[in-house]
């Protein structure tokens, strides 16, 4: 025990080196972390990306044989009208594109559809070249939720055209 007790004492009286102080592992890490923190302010920033521009949406109108093609096959834009204003709802090709829940209503008049709550085929005009559907047997409350679902469409989406029958192309 002796020997411990001198080796310890010997130990203790020598005079403690300055580079040995310096670089003890918690000096390491406290230097490595203000070194890191140095960097990330002075590093060059890469530049802000803006997002990219959508193309510009030229006004059309359509007739319920033209917008057909915008039903969202083979990457065509997805548009839809609800009331004689046509929708770019692209943006919810979920929903409306091939697939979606709402895909009947692509490249058609929705607008008989929303204003029900149905899905089914027989709520699509089937005369493509015929008068546009007026509407005018829906209830209060149909006409109602069809309002709702052209204040939804409003809110999101893009509105590029009108619809109109075969023959009225040209009329103001």
């Amino acid at each position: 025990m002796d020997y411990v007790e001198k080796r310890v004492a010997q130990e203790a009286s020598k005079p403690a080196a300055a580079n040995d102080s310096l670089f003890t592992p918690l000096n390491v890490l406290l230097i490595g972390a203000l070194l890191y923190t140095v960097y990330t302010f002075i590093k060059p920033k890469a530049p802000i990306a803006l997002p990219k521009e959508e193309p510009a949406v030229v006004f059309k109108t359509f007739t319920p044989r033209t917008l057909l093609p915008f039903s969202g096959e083979n990457g065509a834009p997805v548009y839809l009208a609800v009331r004689g204003r046509v929708f770019d709802v692209s943006r919810g090709r979920n929903f409306y594109g091939p697939g979606g829940p709402y895909a009947n209503f692509a490249g058609r008049d929705a607008s008989r559809g929303l204003a029900k709550g149905s899905f089914d085929e027989e709520m699509l005009t089937k005369d493509l070249d015929g008068p546009l559907d007026t509407l005018t047997d829906l209830t209060r409350d149909e006409l109602e939720a069809l309002q709702g679902w052209e204040d939804r469409f409003s809110e999101k989406y893009l509105v590029v055209g009108k619809l109109v029958a075969v023959g009225d192309e040209n009329k103001a």
